[in-house]
């Protein structure tokens, strides 16, 4: 079981970790039970195309590895290319749903690069840095982050990886 998530304490963290970035933000507050991505966007009229999801990938290692990667909701994280041949394993997948709150300290829903512990790399998607603001998790499923795309650029352990992710074709 994973440990409890006190969102109290982690919206602190992140709020902190944005006043220390030196860049505009905005927090949004939002209701829990729209915090997920397709529901926030249909909920509070932003659009998924700059909506950016960080998201956890574990590298099948001994000791495990895990980084954060940052892409657009709209579209998919490369884990069996890009992803697991940086991370030099030989196989990757998203980190557990269970173990994501003990390893970043935030809400699952609610993850995002600022205030990570620092001894999670951050790989951010090129297409993410090219759009004019972004909507990223809070920490918790209560807030949200609206900031451009360099505000991404002073989280310490950032690296822009070009391909990290794929756009989703359209059914």
């Amino acid at each position: 079981m994973s440990p409890k998530v006190d969102a109290e304490v982690i919206e602190t963290r992140v709020r902190a970790a944005l006043a220390a970035s030196g860049e505009a933000y905005e927090i949004i507050e939002c209701d829990p039970a729209l915090a997920d991505t397709a529901a926030f966007c249909a909920s509070y009229g932003y659009s998924p195309d700059s909506s950016a999801n960080t998201i956890v990938v574990i590298g099948k290692a001994d000791p495990p590895i895990y980084v954060a990667c940052i892409a657009l909701a709209t579209t998919r994280l490369d884990i069996n290319g890009v992803v697991r041949r940086r991370l030099e394993v030989r196989k990757a997948s998203f980190a557990p749903s269970v173990d994501t709150p003990a390893i970043t300290g935030m809400e699952i829903g609610g993850v995002t690069p600022f205030a990570l512990p620092s001894t999670i790399p951050i790989w951010v998607d090129g297409e993410v840095m090219r759009r004019n603001q972004l909507i990223l998790g809070g920490g918790s499923r209560s807030i949200k982050v609206l900031c451009p795309p360099r505000t991404l650029l002073a989280v310490p352990n950032v690296t822009v990886v070009e391909g990290l992710a794929a756009t989703v074709p359209a059914h």
